[in-house]
């Protein structure tokens, strides 16, 4: 996977669901950023900002990756609840 999908659930490999809002370029270095909003209620913020390289990498073997992902954050196909209904 190359780009992230605009207006796609992705699941973090910790398990936390989120709905990426849009991409974003950093005003410095041009980077692309993603958008993406918090599928569950926090108290710290809803919205996330962070670089679409470091959204989509591949994942070390860490003890705390409790889905078994490959990458950091990965598109799901197998919901059965549309969120992208407001």
């Amino acid at each position: 996977m190359d780009q992230v999908q605009i207006g796609k659930v992705y699941r973090h490999f910790k398990g936390n669901y989120y709905f990426v809002e849009n991409i974003g370029l950093d005003s410095e270095t041009k980077e692309r950023m993603v958008i993406y909003k918090a599928l569950y209620n926090r108290t710290d913020s809803q919205i996330w900002v962070r670089r679409e390289s470091m959204f989509l990498e591949e994942l070390p073997e860490r003890s705390d990756n409790i889905t078994g992902q490959k990458h950091r954050f990965e598109l799901c196909t197998d919901l059965s609840v549309d969120y992208t209904k407001k």
